[in-house]
């Protein structure tokens, strides 16, 4: 029997390099395309279906084709055997990563909205995909969260009418503030900014592969593609949505470090770097805040999938406290991890080096106050904290996991897509800054400035590497505020509690998923045939009984 996860993975990467050749050569002849497609006409009124091809829209669906492509390949053995269950998963994804064609390639705020709910919609199926409660909760935060994005534009969808078109594309110059403002809160929620940043860990719920194209590269990296679309410079230099952006690239970086889950940590690191992509949009250095998505993508997904091969070969832990010298049993895992770890920190001639290093150079123009500056480089530091510290607990430490265990990296495909996005975080930030011509900056310098970078980067491994051996080093109070995100939990999980006011305990509305969920159902299944199974072992007289009563009904 041919497996749909080999057919699919070969479909998705051949569209990913269509896409990436000709993203290319629209580059080359800096040529875009508008596809209309008529739906219905009636006398003067005329629906259109429109796609915009231009190389933005090209480059960013390659990138999201190739990292599916190496996911599904990835999940045809991470998600155990071939059956109905997992053929679900498959197709589930499938459809996620086409409501995120329709979210890139449409000028139009109509079909954005499709593609947008879509993936609110397939995203919170794939969060309760392991049906505990833990999941249900998860996926409850999860698409409560993006509904509130989804009331913005919603708003913004009505007002944009009133220009005479919903293909905002054409009308950027012309639209009122307030459009854009419901418009950039509306991307916070997807893109998880203060004060919504609590449902992207929460998130993590979902199986690893998931994680990898969902909250890394696709989901979450929606709000800041339609920000890039709506750019305007009027309203987008904001110093209050920077400072937004910059706190949530401290708090994240903050919270990983106090955090013990694995994926976890990576979950919020992907949030430290959506608030960099996010600070660099309302600098105004829309390219660069569009290249570091891209690389990002690249590497995280990376981070994630090694994570999951970590996770399943040690019996789904997902502590790191209980790994350490992983090295010696999986090396290319470690390897290919070490690697994306780099690239996250911005490592010399890696992928994420090229967009960090220009954002943070760029960043010096553009007259940031000297507190947003010294923010800036604060949060650069912590995730260099971090992934140090991530490295030290799962490669460095003593194994501290159960003695005799044998782990054996056999791991057939999970191999292959590793490889290939290792290579693409090692050699895409070089060539995409080549193809884009990203290197014509010319930025001058003083050397202190030059240098800060680096030295910032090499400051917070100092840090991150020597933090590990402290324990209670500062107020408990301290500990308790950045395990829980600032206390960012403790509101969105009153969402639950409402149910409470509906129902006698608050034992029945935790478990809403259970009694209206399949469980529920299959539960009344099982009364119903067992009742039917009564009757059809009883004798002949209980049916002349209920054919005499049926007639009498029926007359």
């Amino acid at each position: 029997m041919l497996n749909l996860y080999y057919v699919w993975s070969l479909i998705l990467f051949i569209f990913s390099m269509v896409f990436l050749s000709s993203g290319t050569y629209f580059l080359l002849l800096s040529k875009s395309f508008l596809l209309e497609w008529l739906l219905y006409t009636n006398n003067s009124m005329s629906m259109f279906y429109i796609l915009y091809l231009d190389w933005i829209s090209m480059f960013f669906t390659f990138v999201v084709f190739f990292i599916s492509s190496m996911v599904v390949l990835y999940s045809s053995v991470y998600m155990g055997n071939y059956n109905y269950s997992s053929v679900r998963f498959l197709f589930l994804v499938l459809l996620f990563v086409f409501s995120m064609l329709l979210m890139i390639l449409s000028p139009n705020l109509l079909s954005i909205m499709l593609g947008w709910d879509g993936l609110g919609l397939v995203s919170y199926c794939l969060v309760i995909y392991y049906s505990s409660l833990s999941s249900y909760l998860a996926g409850m935060i999860t698409c409560l969260i993006n509904r509130l994005g989804d009331i913005g534009l919603l708003i913004s969808l009505g007002w944009i009418f009133s220009y005479g078109s919903w293909s905002f594309i054409f009308y950027l110059d012309y639209f009122s503030n307030e459009v854009f403002f419901l418009v950039i809160i509306s991307s916070f929620t997807k893109s998880a900014q203060i004060p919504f940043s609590s449902w992207l860990p929460a998130a993590m719920a979902a199986p690893t592969p998931v994680s990898s194209l969902v909250h890394s590269s696709t989901l979450v990296t929606a709000g800041v593609y339609l920000l890039i679309r709506f750019f305007n410079y009027l309203i987008f230099i904001n110093d209050f949505f920077l400072f937004i952006s910059l706190m949530t690239m401290i708090m994240s970086s903050l919270c990983a470090n106090y955090e013990f889950d694995l994926k976890k940590i990576i979950a919020l690191s992907t949030l430290s770097q959506l608030g960099l992509m996010m600070s660099c949009l309302f600098m105004g250095l829309v390219d660069l805040s569009f290249f570091h998505l891209l690389s990002h993508a690249m590497f995280k997904s990376l981070l994630f999938l090694c994570s999951g091969i970590i996770i399943h070969l040690m019996m789904g832990t997902q502590d790191i406290r209980l790994m350490g010298s992983i090295c010696y049993t999986m090396p290319l895992t470690c390897s290919c991890f070490n690697i994306s770890n780099m690239a996250l920190c911005g490592f010399p001639f890696l992928s994420g080096f090229y967009s960090k290093d220009l954002i943070v150079e760029s960043s010096a123009f553009e007259g940031m106050s000297f507190i947003m500056f010294i923010l800036f480089y604060f949060g650069l530091g912590l995730t260099a904290c971090y992934s140090i510290r991530l490295f030290y607990y799962s490669i460095l430490s003593n194994y501290k996991f159960v003695s005799l265990f044998n782990m054996f990296e056999d791991i057939s495909f999970m191999k292959i897509s590793v490889i290939f996005l290792s290579f693409f975080s090692v050699t895409f930030g070089c060539l995409f800054m080549w193809m884009v011509n990203l290197d014509m900056y010319f930025l001058v310098m003083p050397l202190y400035m030059k240098v800060s970078t680096i030295l910032i980067v090499m400051m917070g491994l100092y840090v991150g590497y020597t933090l590990n051996d402290f324990n209670g080093f500062m107020f408990p109070n301290y500990y308790l505020l950045n395990g829980s995100m600032w206390f960012m939990y403790s509101y969105s999980y009153s969402v639950f509690y409402l149910n409470y006011f509906f129902s006698l305990s608050l034992n029945s509305s935790m478990y809403w998923g259970e009694y209206f969920g399949g469980l529920g159902m299959s539960y009344y299944l099982m009364k119903i045939s067992n009742f039917f199974q009564v009757y059809s072992i009883n004798s002949l007289k209980v049916f002349f009984i209920l054919g005499i009563l049926w007639s009498m009904f029926l007359l």
